[in-house]
C-alpha cells in the first residue's frame, strides 16, 4: 500500500460519506471539535470525518469505507492514550462512544460491555449488585484501550488484570468481517487481544467475568519528609511479597503545591474495611510519618476520586517502567523527583504480584507478569510555553529510574516508538504477535497505536 501521506485527502461533501452508517460528523458540524478531542490537550489533529457507529455492522462498514478510499483509519474509545494516537490527520476517525452500553447479569456474574464504554459505566452497573471486575483508576478511561493493553487496577492482585477477566470478544477485522473470539473460538486471536493492544481490529464488545467484592474500601497513606522516606519505602518493598491480595500497595514522591518535598507509602484495600485496618500497625512500623490519611469510602468513590486531577483539557506527558525488584538505588532514583524542584512532576509505584503472576507467562500477550511494581512519572500543565520544560523533566526522571527497569507497560508508552514496543513484550511473544498481525491485518490498517508490524513486513510507512 502507498503511504497515507501521499494520498489525496477526502472531501467534506455529504456525497463522499453517503455509504457510512451510524452518526457522521464533518468539520464545521457542531460536535466536530468534541469528537476529535482526546484526553491529552497537546494533541490537535483534524480528521476529515468522524464516524460514530452504533453497531458492529456500522463499524465494519466504516472500516471498509476507509479502506476503499485509502483513508488513514484511527479508532477512539476513551481517548486516554497520552500520545493521542487514535486521531488521524485528514483521515477517518471511528469514534466508539455510541457503543457504550453495559449489561450485567448478576446471577451469572457477567457483564456485556460495548467497545466504547467508559470504566465508570462498567463500575456503576456492576456495583449495583456488589460486583466488579478489574478496571483502571480513572472512571472516564475507555474500557477498550485499558483492557486490550492488559488493564491494571485495584482488583488485579485478587482477580488478575482486566484482560484476564475477559471471557470473549466481538471484533471487526481489517477486511470488515465481524468475528468472535474466546478460549475455544479463534483462540490465537483471544491470546493476542489479552495485552496486544488495538493492533488486530476494532473490539465492539467485551464479555467480562465479575466478582463479589462488596461496596466498601479502605485507603491508607503515610507521608514522610523525603530525606527520611528511603527507609520507609525499603520496609514497604520488603512487605510486598507477603501483602494480602486485597491490598494494592502504593508509593508516591513529589512536591506539594507549596513546594514541600514529600514521599508516601500506603495501600488500597478492596474488601471489608475492618480487615484492611489490621495492616495499619505494620505500616506505622515503617517509620515516623509526618502525616497519615486513613479513609473508608465506597468502591465507586475510590474509582472516581482521581477523575478531577486526571480531567480532560490538560497538557500531559509521562514515562513508565516495570521493576522486578526495588534496590536501594531504585528507591533513591524514585525519590529524586521530590528533590529536583520539578513541582508539577511526580512519581508513583503500584504493586503487582498475587493473581497477576499466577497466569502463565505464555498464556496471554501481556508480558510483564513477574513485575514487582509499576513505576510512572507523570506531569500535567496548561501553558503551551511550558511543553519543553515539562517533557524534559519527565524524561530525566524516567531516565534516572530506567537502569533498574525490566520492561514497560504498553498503556504507559508515550513517544518511545518501536523501542518502547520491544520493551513491552518478551521477544517470543513479540514474534507471535507479529505473526498474528500478519494474519488479521497484513496491511497494517490499524497502525495508529503502539504498533506491532506484520511479520510479513508489509507495514504502513508514514
Amino acid at each position: 500500500m502507498s503511504s497515507f501521506r501521499d494520498r489525496p485527502r477526502a472531501t467534506g461533501s455529504s456525497e463522499a460519506w453517503g455509504s457510512l452508517t451510524g452518526q457522521l460528523i464533518r468539520p464545521g458540524d457542531p460536535d466536530y471539535e468534541t469528537a476529535r478531542t482526546v484526553w491529552n490537550a497537546m494533541v490537535d489533529r483534524r480528521p476529515a470525518v468522524v464516524a460514530r457507529p452504533t453497531t458492529a455492522v456500522d463499524v465494519a462498514q466504516a472500516v471498509r469505507f476507509g479502506r476503499e478510499r485509502d483513508l488513514e483509519i484511527g479508532v477512539k474509545g476513551g481517548g486516554h492514550s497520552v500520545a493521542g494516537l487514535a486521531v488521524p490527520k485528514g483521515g477517518l476517525l471511528i469514534d466508539l462512544s455510541l457503543l457504550g452500553s453495559v449489561r450485567v447479569a448478576a446471577d451469572q456474574q457477567r457483564a456485556w460491555v460495548g467497545g466504547g464504554a467508559r470504566l465508570g459505566e462498567l463500575d456503576r452497573a456492576s456495583q449495583a449488585f456488589g460486583l466488579a471486575t478489574t478496571a483502571g483508576n480513572i472512571s472516564h478511561t475507555g474500557v477498550g484501550g485499558l483492557t486490550l493493553g492488559g488493564g491494571m487496577g485495584w482488583l488485579a492482585r485478587q482477580f488478575g488484570l482486566s484482560c484476564d477477566n475477559v471471557e470473549s470478544y466481538e471484533m471487526v477485522t481489517a477486511d470488515g468481517s465481524v468475528v468472535r473470539t474466546s478460549e475455544s473460538e479463534n483462540a490465537d486471536l483471544f491470546w493476542g487481544l489479552r495485552g496486544g493492544g488495538g493492533n488486530f481490529g476494532v473490539v465492539t464488545e467485551f464479555v467480562f467475568r465479575l466478582h463479589p467484592v462488596g461496596t466498601r474500601v479502605l485507603l491508607a497513606e503515610f507521608f514522610y519528609e523525603v530525606d527520611a522516606a528511603g527507609g520507609a519505602i525499603r520496609r514497604w518493598a520488603e512487605f510486598l511479597p507477603s501483602a494480602p491480595r486485597q491490598a494494592t500497595l502504593t508509593a508516591w514522591a513529589g512536591q506539594t503545591p507549596a513546594g514541600r518535598p514529600l514521599a508516601s507509602v500506603g495501600y488500597v484495600w478492596v474488601g471489608d474495611p475492618d480487615e484492611g485496618r489490621r495492616l495499619l500497625p505494620t505500616f506505622r512500623e515503617f517509620g515516623p510519618a509526618v502525616n497519615e490519611k486513613i479513609a473508608e469510602m465506597s468502591y465507586l468513590k475510590l474509582q472516581t476520586m482521581d477523575d478531577e486531577p486526571a480531567r480532560y483539557g490538560l497538557r500531559r506527558y509521562w514515562k513508565g517502567h516495570y521493576l522486578r525488584e526495588l534496590s536501594d538505588g531504585a528507591i533513591q532514583a524514585f525519590l529524586s523527583v521530590a528533590r529536583s524542584g520539578a513541582g508539577l512532576l511526580h512519581g508513583n509505584l503500584q504493586s503487582y504480584g498475587g493473581a497477576i503472576g499466577e497466569v502463565g507467562a505464555d498464556e496471554t500477550a501481556f508480558s510483564q507478569r513477574d513485575a514487582v511494581v509499576e513505576f510512572v512519572a507523570s506531569t500535567a500543565w496548561t501553558d503551551p510555553a511550558e511543553d519543553e520544560t515539562e517533557i524534559a523533566a519527565a524524561r530525566r526522571y524516567g531516565a534516572a529510574v530506567e537502569p533498574f527497569a525490566s520492561g514497560v507497560y504498553i498503556n504507559t508508552l508515550a513517544d518511545e516508538g518501536d523501542s518502547g514496543v520491544r520493551r513491552a513484550y518478551r521477544a517470543e511473544q513479540l514474534r507471535r504477535l507479529a505473526d498474528l498481525k500478519a494474519h488479521y491485518d497484513p496491511d497494517n490498517v490499524f497502525h495508529l497505536n503502539h504498533n506491532i508490524a506484520p511479520a510479513s513486513g508489509r507495514a504502513h510507512t508514514a
